[in-house]
């Protein structure tokens, strides 16, 4: 089929079916364009939730898995002496004193949720025995998993879980970021005495809670 022009003169035709043809091949280009972003966007790992600054409904679920032992928490050592020109509290090896405040503090927080069914293990590491001790006055020893913990963070905490009772891991950045891993979720890189909350309340098929950063606590509500 031809289309034919006629202009002070000038003739000329044009094929509709070759238009046709431009005119798909620009439908596929153009869908191409909004599939592609799309799909990146849907296969990006989910962010994980933040449950302080008012976030009610996430504060909500952690206080309730909380309440039935149904939950695992990472939280990373305080500060490191050895990564700041801080004072150290004994040893470069170890975390910086003024760090002792937030990881009292820290603690303070999880006490108030309560540790009445809640076993706590750290790393062998001087930073997360010195940050258990001040944090939760026990320190565990012997744990190496927790240090040593590429490609197996989730399986090993969850043989660590008893039911009922939450488990409270003081560990680093690299097993937080493991688990992260494990749950198919992005990374982050939490400040610290940042805590990871994950609910095991489907064995089977944890999932993530959140996290709340060391600084955070005063700003997490259920209200």
């Amino acid at each position: 089929m031809e289309l034919r022009l006629s202009l002070f003169g000038i003739k000329r035709s044009i094929k509709l079916g070759r238009l046709t043809r431009y005119r798909n091949t620009a439908v596929v280009l153009a869908s191409a364009l909004l599939v592609i972003p799309l799909t990146i966007w849907l296969l990006q790992p989910a962010a994980i939730p933040d449950l302080a600054h008012g976030n009610v409904a996430g504060a909500r679920a952690l206080a309730a898995d909380w309440a039935k032992g149904d939950v695992i928490v990472l939280v990373r050592h305080v500060e490191r002496c050895d990564h700041s020109k801080a004072a150290c509290l004994s040893g470069n090896d170890g975390i910086t004193d003024r760090s002792r405040s937030v990881a009292v503090s820290v603690g303070a927080r999880f006490e108030q949720m309560g540790l009445d069914k809640a076993d706590i293990y750290n790393s062998p590491m001087i930073r997360t025995s010195q940050t258990a001790s001040y944090m939760f006055n026990k320190v565990a020893l012997g744990e190496d998993w927790l240090v040593s913990c590429k490609g197996t963070m989730l399986r090993d905490a969850l043989a660590h879980k008893v039911a009922g009772r939450n488990l409270i891991l003081v560990t680093h950045s690299e097993c937080m970021a493991q688990l992260e891993k494990d749950l198919n979720l992005s990374t982050s890189t939490l400040g610290y005495g940042a805590s990871l909350f994950i609910s095991t309340q489907t064995p089977q098929a944890p999932r993530m809670l959140g996290f709340i950063e060391a600084s955070d606590w005063r700003s997490v509500t259920t209200e």
